[in-house]
């Protein structure tokens, strides 16, 4: 929303969200854009409503709820909200909408977690959900020792999967909610296509985390790892090149592009806090050119655009990087701010590469490492290993990681 880190004090969640620094109020007041929000907006602030939407419909933690005379279930009511805002448009402006699905996120202290319409519960029934390979008690073991029984990841495993009947249960209910999500979608697109509107609109699905469905004896989200940090994108941009379309990319691409993505494709330069980058440099003219070095740092890609890229990193010889204005990042680095205390959630950060992972717990001050290649389960904690090339790969991504959580943390208008 704000394309750039939280603002934090220390590592707990505390955020700072100016009210005209949004994309809804950017898109909204400098662009003249219809705006909407259907669904969960997810913050621990109150935003402006006059200023940042035109329409704005927020719903969140609960699957089934009676609402006049009959009883919705919530991806239906964000479908209808959706639809609500698409007939209701002013129709001589460009329109923004965020649809925030609540869907599959599950219901908090309900013991059934998932609970999807009554019309997908034959959807998998006869299916065997696998099991992931890092479910185990050994991979649960080798969390780190402040890992304890305590941990919301831990309770939430066992509300949901410590036993080979719940997985299934919970799973097939999960998958289940989250084809109702696809219906969804396929509802809205439909509806633009009969305003004749789907040729004109960039459409980006993702979303905000991943999920740990057993793996290292773990539930939801929250750390470093690969099935909590990893997240689907896909876009539907009709300025695409056609040798992009239906095509798959393996680039870094972070929450912090989204906001510079949309305000780009609205005519906006970013703000110069914003740190992400407009993706459409991937898919669009022909692509960034394949490139294994970021040599020096350049500016960003408009006159009015100011912001730099850092240096490349020391190590690599100049492999990994933030990106260049002929080059995508190589590198980024990741954080999550500890929640409520450091037994319940610890705050947890990363400097991530596609070879090797760097984490830091800042709450125990306790490190980390992995080799992607080999490891990509991250089983195998490389920190205490004699290997000459392990022991310099430690010490050269922790001296990176302290420079990229520095200019995250900083002023500078930069690009990460």
């Amino acid at each position: 929303m704000l394309g750039r880190g939280r603002t934090v004090d220390g590592v707990e969640m505390k955020f700072e969200v100016p009210q005209n620094e949004t994309i809804y109020s950017l898109l909204k007041k400098k662009a003249n854009y219809y705006v909407g929000h259907a669904g969960k907006l997810g913050l621990w602030v109150e935003l402006d409503r006059e200023l940042n939407f035109n329409y704005m419909v927020d719903e969140d933690g609960w699957h089934w709820r009676e609402i006049g005379d009959r009883w919705w279930h919530v991806t239906e009511k964000n479908t209808a909200d959706a639809l609500r805002f698409l007939m209701t448009r002013r129709r001589n402006q460009p329109f923004f909408l965020n649809v925030a699905y609540f869907a599959t996120h599950a219901v908090d202290g309900d013991t059934r977690q998932y609970m999807p319409q009554n019309k997908s519960m034959s959807m998998y029934e006869d299916d065997t959900i696998p099991i992931p390979a890092t479910a185990t008690d050994e991979a649960w073991q080798r969390m780190p020792p402040f890992f304890g029984q305590y941990n919301e990841g831990r309770t939430r495993w066992r509300w949901r999967f410590d036993s080979q009947e719940k997985h299934q249960y919970m799973m097939k209910n999960y998958y289940r909610m989250a084809s109702e999500v696809d219906t969804s979608v396929g509802i809205i697109l439909k509806h633009l296509e009969q305003e004749d509107e789907l040729k004109n609109t960039l459409i980006i699905f993702t979303t905000d985390n991943g999920n740990f469905h057993a793996e290292h004896g773990l539930a939801d989200k929250w750390y470093p790892h690969q099935e909590s940090i990893r997240v689907p994108l896909i876009i539907k941009d009709p300025r695409m090149s056609p040798e992009f379309k239906g095509t798959t990319s393996d680039e870094f691409t972070l929450n912090t592009d989204l906001a510079t993505t949309i305000l780009a494709a609205a005519g906006l330069d970013p703000l110069p806090s914003m740190m992400g980058r407009d993706m459409s440099v991937l898919y669009r003219n022909g692509g960034l050119k394949p490139s294994a070095t970021a040599q020096t740092r350049r500016k960003a890609f408009t006159p009015t655009d100011r912001r730099q890229h850092p240096e490349p990193a020391s190590d690599g010889n100049g492999k990994y990087h933030s990106g260049s204005e002929s080059t995508w990042r190589t590198e980024f680095f990741y954080e999550h701010p500890m929640h409520t205390n450091p037994d319940f959630i610890p705050a947890s950060e990363a400097l991530v590469r596609k070879d090797f992972k760097y984490f830091y717990w800042p709450n125990f001050k306790y490190e980390q490492l992995f080799d992607m290649k080999n490891d990509p389960g991250e089983m195998n904690d490389l920190y205490n290993s004699t290997n000459p090339i392990h022991q310099k790969k430690l010490i050269s991504m922790r001296k990176r990681f302290r420079e990229l959580k520095r200019m995250a943390h900083s002023d500078s208008s930069i690009i990460l």
